[in-house]
């Protein structure tokens, strides 16, 4: 059972969505902590109403980056946490912390990447004029959003769209793929070559399992 360590700013619904792959048995995880950046953030009500342990880690409290990225790291490995999943976590994290979690930290935008990093995402979109946005699950590295992509969904933009209605569209894949994302990691499927993850065939996998 793969342990996941979740950090969160927001609403955590890419968290429940999470959550409820794991509660379906869909998912063969645990979620060991889940850490927010804001004391009000509702992804911490979600975790404590699955009975998941919770930490807060603000920058009032360690305002020294250095400091409130070594409680960070300190957090996550004190509850044994496997792979770390960015869930809407509104805050740089410094080399040290990805590097203590190489290929197993991963992130989800809600765009195409490597177009439209960053914030106001869908806002960009909109403005650009492009026909198709979606969003992208991808592994953490020390950039903004650069880290090698694992999958993508990809969402039409209509002449009608606001940022309210494409945001909705793109948030309905994001629930859909990341987890798909994790289980593709707990079935050891993921392979990263320089920028390329390659997504092995479990049928593959399974031969050369049997042959050891």
């Amino acid at each position: 059972m793969l342990k996941l360590g979740v950090l969160a700013s927001g609403g955590g619904s890419n968290l429940q969505a999470i959550i409820d792959e794991i509660a379906a048995k869909k998912l063969d995880a645990e979620i060991r902590v889940v850490i927010s950046n804001k004391t009000d953030a509702y992804a911490l009500t979600r975790a404590k109403n699955h009975g998941i342990p919770t930490r807060v880690i603000t920058k009032e409290a360690f305002p020294v980056k250095d400091a409130f990225d070594a409680q960070i790291c300190r957090a996550l490995k004190e509850s044994g946490v496997e792979l770390v999943v960015l869930a809407g976590y509104m805050r740089l994290l410094s080399p040290a912390v990805i590097r203590a979690f190489p290929q197993r930290m991963m992130n989800i935008h809600p765009s195409l990447l490597p177009s439209f990093s960053g914030l106001h995402v869908q806002q960009k979109a909109l403005e650009y004029g492009v026909k198709f946005s979606g969003a992208t699950v991808h592994f953490v590295d020390e950039g903004l959003d650069t880290g090698p992509i694992i999958i993508q969904a990809v969402v039409p933009v209509l002449d009608s769209d606001t940022v309210e209605s494409l945001s909705k569209r793109i948030l309905a894949e994001e629930h859909r793929i990341y987890p798909e994302a994790i289980r593709l990691f707990i079935e050891d499927r993921l392979t990263v070559e320089g920028r390329r993850v390659f997504i092995k065939d479990p049928a593959v996998r399974a031969i050369k399992e049997a042959k050891k």
